[in-house]
């Protein structure tokens, strides 16, 4: 059992009891004490009312905290429970970028209903991060980061943080800005606690700063984190002026879904929005419908082209034989490279080049993986299967056209779809695999015809 699960199943019964007993301390010290992840994994499952009675019991800090590790469709629930005045403190106290997190999920007419029971700057900064596309860096920031001007001193820099502290996410990576808020460099803590006293920051700042734009996208922000092993990433507008930082916290939960969706998707499943207990079995049903269809449409191409080539099997049974090993290899093949593809593409941004390399090594490698599956499957059918060199040709010629076939589909088709802005990772292994079999079979019994029925003769 996880250890998200012994949590709650081991507090869970006692938090049920607190809660029939009303025990106001004890639902205080639940809340107020215990980490906040496990806190919200205990919630889980809970009815709304009762999961807003164990957080009203707590501090407003520590709701804020809580509420940020719930997932969106309960957080929608416990939304619509909560009295006005509540939600106003909860949602002033929620980091920005949490409480857009959980904006992000609710309707236009209950974003428009929360945000007066905000202040006015609170408002307006709401409005501006929900502003931003969905995947991009600026919806992901954050906008509490530490900063300060170049032109003073280190221990007047440790003060002005001391004072900043509280209200900041970070304060590790110091931006050194102008009156405009235009960055001119960054600094870390510790440089700052070793640097002389008299030292100005404009000496010790590195001014060569790794940054994003504020549209570009979440996963280019992600990469540049895992890339310069940063704890945090300025947030750059059109002006060069910062506007907010993303934190490797963040960065961590985008990762994990992207990884999610990937996965979701290789399997052909659309992505679940909720956890797998808390989608109904309709929508799972659905989302896996989809893709079963659009795959038994392809199988039935390849059945129409068994059917077309029916003449040549039944002169030629044995041909059924290998029929399993031809259509394995070359969706497995094309299977690999669209993981392999797949994978590359997340981990870099490539350019055209890359792309074209890509499918070049791919082709290569199916070549040479054709080569020795064909001799392989050539030597197999005639010394195991005692077919004569003409009809274990039929096999050899056609899984080596089929594997070099796979590699290129498997390396084309994601580079295609993010070409013309798709996910690559719709191109499950499964779709990969029934095209790979509807050329297979045709590819298998256009090779048996020309040389069992043109060349060798009947």
């Amino acid at each position: 059992m996880s250890s998200s699960g012994i949590y709650h199943h081991l507090l869970q019964p006692d938090l049920r009891l607190m809660l029939q007993e009303n025990d106001q301390y004890g639902l205080k010290e639940f809340c107020d004490t215990l980490n906040p992840v496990v806190v919200a994994e205990v919630l889980q499952g809970l009815p709304p009312e009762d999961a807003q009675r164990v957080l009203a019991c707590g501090s407003v800090d520590h709701q804020a905290e809580i509420f940020a590790f719930i997932e969106p469709k309960q957080q929608i629930e416990l939304v619509e429970t909560m009295d006005r005045a509540q939600l106003s403190k909860l949602i002033e106290a929620m980091a920005p970028d949490d409480r857009v997190d959980m904006l992000e999920h609710l309707d236009d007419e209950h974003v428009e209903a929360i945000l007066p029971l905000v202040a006015q700057a609170e408002r307006e900064e709401i409005r501006k991060l929900l502003s931003y596309p969905e995947s991009s860096a600026g919806s992901l920031m954050t906008t509490e980061y530490a900063s300060l001007p170049e032109n003073i001193t280190a221990r007047e820099a440790l003060e002005r943080l001391r004072q900043q502290a509280p209200d900041r996410e970070t304060i590790y990576y110091v931006f050194v800005v102008d009156d405009n808020r235009h960055l001119h460099g960054v600094i870390t803590l510790r440089e700052i606690i070793l640097a002389r006293p008299h030292a100005l920051l404009s000496t010790l700042m590195r001014r060569d700063v790794i940054s994003v734009h504020v549209e570009d996208d979440q996963q280019d922000a992600a990469r540049q984190i895992a890339r310069f092993d940063l704890l945090a990433l300025p947030v750059l507008d059109d002006d060069q002026r910062l506007v907010g930082i993303i934190t490797h916290d963040d960065v961590l939960d985008i990762v994990q879904e992207e990884a999610a969706e990937d996965a979701y998707r290789q399997s052909a499943i659309e992505p679940l929005e909720h956890s797998y207990f808390s989608t109904p079995l309709i929508e799972i049903a659905w989302k896996r419908g989809v893709w079963l269809l659009a795959l038994a449409g392809v199988a039935l191409i390849t059945a129409a082209i068994l059917d077309a080539y029916a003449d040549i099997t039944i002169r030629h049974g044995w041909l059924v034989w290998f029929l399993p090993m031809v259509l394995g290899s070359g969706g497995n093949t094309g299977s690999q490279s669209c993981t392999l593809v797949i994978r590359a593409m997340a981990m870099m941004q490539m350019t055209r080049r890359d792309k074209w390399r890509i499918i070049q090594r791919e082709v290569l490698t199916g070549l040479l993986l054709g080569v020795c599956l064909a001799t392989f499957a050539l030597l197999a059918s005639h010394w195991i299967f005692h077919k004569d060199w003409v009809q274990a040709s039929v096999v050899g010629g056609t899984l080596f056209i089929v594997v070099t076939m796979g590699s290129l589909l498997g390396s084309l088709l994601p580079i295609t779809l993010d070409a013309i802005g798709w996910d690559p990772a719709l191109m499950s292994n499964p779709m990969i695999a029934a095209v790979s079999d509807t050329l297979g079979a045709t590819t298998y019994y256009a090779m048996a015809w020309w040389l069992l029925e043109v060349v060798h003769g009947p």
